[in-house]
């Protein structure tokens, strides 16, 4: 097999992916699923993640100039060196992300004094790190607005806990493959040295308003730069991952519209339900499609919700897995290598996913163990 040229493999391998999907979808409505849904990730998708670059690079920006970030460094460096081996600044990141999304934390890694804090293998972990309080905002409020309290926030101590997992899971991966970061500085010297030399001169030739603005602007153009970056992943990797989770259109048929699919990952994951069961608890096999559909997009998954309840499969406990696993995995599949890439580590991108995915799980089974354990000291 090693004698085979990898232009076949290559060549075979295209032929297997498109061959199954074009005769289950047909061939037309295949490209232009494919089509239509890329372009619909890109104008509703990765402007959006844009957007939130851009405002979180400013603020963030902000709390580097004025101090805030030194702050943070000094307050919770005792929360966070023996629990996540990150430090105290990261936290910024952690609240960053939750109110808006897995990006954000690249906004913040760009900034040479606030990736200065970090050795190198502190700071490639930052990605499975950020990527676990992703969306969380939003998919708390979402689970409230259901009618789900006590539950969101047991998920989101799960999400807590499966973030601990992940970031130390990539640290331990990152220093078998790369032993000497664990003492090379994430920044060097002499880079960090002239952004401080710059920063100070420009501190004294100008006002606060005048740093503020720069501070904005400066950050605001970073975060249009991240933007750009993640738009290869969103559209490739996320584009094929719905095209595996989602099925047919609403009356069963292809018509080549967006988001259509084979459903092979659900009717792959029904194959193991009872594993699903014994892990977190899900009374239902439908209930396997919010994990599955939360690798590649966790707005998408969330859409699930209110059929699942419609179809009375949900429960507390289904809310608080949900919670958790959403919020830890939050489409990681499909910012996780934009993210690595705009970093400059692309070659540890399977070792971040597969961390990653660890991480999700503990999320989700914590969860799981946690709401029983309230369920029987409330009952």
């Amino acid at each position: 097999m090693k004698k085979i040229p990898s232009g076949i493999w290559c060549i075979t391998s295209v032929v297997v992916l498109f061959g199954y999907l074009a005769a289950i979808m047909g061939l037309p409505n295949m490209l232009n699923t494919i089509m239509k849904t890329a372009h619909d990730l890109l104008l509703n998708t990765v402007f959006y993640l844009m957007s939130i670059c851009v405002i979180t690079g400013a603020i963030g920006r902000v709390f580097v100039e004025f101090g805030v970030v030194t702050l943070l460094e000094r307050t919770l460096r005792p929360l966070m060196r023996p629990i996540f081996n990150l430090p105290g600044v990261t936290s910024l990141g952690a609240v960053m992300t939750f109110l808006s999304d897995n990006p954000a934390i690249i906004s913040l890694a760009n900034d040479k004094r606030f990736a200065s804090y970090f050795k190198k293998y502190q700071f490639i972990s930052l990605t499975n790190f950020g990527t676990a309080f992703g969306m969380g905002l939003l998919v708390m409020v979402f689970m409230a607005s259901q009618g789900y309290y006590a539950a969101p926030c047991i998920g989101l101590i799960g999400a807590c806990i499966g973030c601990v997992c992940s970031t130390r899971l990539m640290q331990r991966f990152v220093l078998k493959a790369y032993p000497q970061y664990a003492e090379e500085n994430a920044v060097s010297d002499e880079d960090l040295a002239k952004e401080e030399a710059k920063e100070e001169g420009n501190q004294n030739e100008k006002t606060v308003f005048i740093r503020l603005l720069n501070a904005m602007l400066d950050g605001g153009r970073s975060g249009v730069d991240v933007g750009i970056a993640i738009i290869p992943g969103v559209l490739i990797i996320s584009t094929f991952v719905m095209m595996f989770t989602f099925g047919a259109g609403a009356e069963g048929a292809y018509d080549g519209s967006a988001y259509q699919g084979v459903e092979l990952l659900p009717w792959l994951a029904n194959k193991i339900g009872f594993v699903f069961d014994w892990l977190f608890g899900f009374q239902d096999p439908h209930l396997v499609a919010f994990p599955i559909t939360a690798l590649g997009a966790v707005g998408a998954a969330l859409s699930l919700i209110p059929g699942f309840i419609q179809h009375g499969w949900i429960d507390g406990n289904a809310i608080a897995v949900f919670t958790a696993i959403g919020m830890c995995w939050s489409g990681f599949l499909s910012t996780h290598t934009a993210m690595l890439d705009s970093l400059g580590y692309r070659d540890l991108t399977p070792k971040a996913i597969l961390a990653h995915t660890c991480g999700g799980i503990v999320a989700a089974i914590a969860a799981h163990w946690m709401f029983t354990l309230f369920t029987l000291v409330a009952g």
